[in-house]
């Protein structure tokens, strides 16, 4: 399916003088060349229900909008305090309205010669269609639901367990801790145990099975389920990892083997 917003907002972006777009954490990122970063193009993140543009606004110009349109203006977590902007583009606000706020953004980031070059403010046409989140989340596609489907029958099947967000992912808990994870990156779904560093290699001689980034050096595995997978497969994983982090109170919880 293609998307027109995002075809827009890299369009609107990458328009100001000297902008590059790069890839940071899984979202289209914009910068002046070799510079500071003055928007972030976010679809969910961390679970929140928006597609939006963070940008890096002044500081006045983030309280202005949020106090006189939280419908359409936010707050964003980490960068917020510094005066960022989020900007929901997925709630019905004007394209017309989006370019000079990008433009505030650009101006504050940009060194002062290559932000002379830039005369009128880009003017990009308005995306065709804005798609709706549930369009845009894997956890939506068909697989991703009979992934999370398996995931939740066999997790929450354990003493103590709930279900919760985790920098985006889908994860499980036993108590407050992880235990297992379930997470689509590209087209690639992948759930994710804790299965110790000795045996990781063992898992690894299997192909569908990779070390994954962050938290593989903690004894972590990852198993490709794009295509498919067992529960039969799943289950002993999930015990494995539920073991290693829940407590004494409520492993005694097990039904005996």
């Amino acid at each position: 399916m293609s998307n027109d917003l995002e075809k827009a907002v890299q369009q609107l972006c990458l328009a100001f003088p000297e902008a590059e777009e790069f890839n940071s954490h899984g979202s289209l990122s914009y910068r002046v060349r070799g510079g500071k970063v003055f928007a972030y193009y976010v679809v969910n993140h961390h679970g929140d229900g928006r597609i939006a543009l963070v940008l890096r606004t002044p500081s006045d110009m983030q309280d202005a909008h949020v106090r006189a349109e939280p419908a359409h203006f936010f707050v964003p977590p980490y960068v917020g305090p510094s005066g960022w902007l989020g900007v929901r583009l997925d709630n019905g606000l004007a394209w017309k309205r989006v370019a000079p706020i990008v433009r505030a953004a650009y101006e504050e980031v940009a060194p002062a010669k290559i932000r002379s070059q830039l005369k009128a403010t880009p003017a990009v046409p308005a995306p065709k269609r804005v798609p709706t989140l549930a369009e845009l989340d894997p956890k939506n596609s068909p697989r991703g639901k009979q992934v999370l489907a398996s995931m939740r029958k066999i997790c929450l099947a354990l003493p103590d367990t709930s279900e919760g967000l985790q920098f985006g992912h889908t994860v499980w808990r036993a108590g407050k801790k992880a235990f297992a994870q379930a997470y689509c990156r590209g087209a690639r779904w992948q759930v994710s145990f804790w299965v110790g560093v000795d045996a990781q290699w063992l898992y690894t001689k299997d192909s569908r099975y990779t070390i994954p980034p962050y938290m593989g050096h903690n004894g972590w595995i990852a198993l490709d389920v794009s295509r498919s997978h067992r529960e039969s497969e799943l289950r002993p994983l999930a015990l494995e990892s539920y073991r290693h982090f829940a407590l004494r109170k409520m492993l005694a919880k097990l039904p005996a083997a």
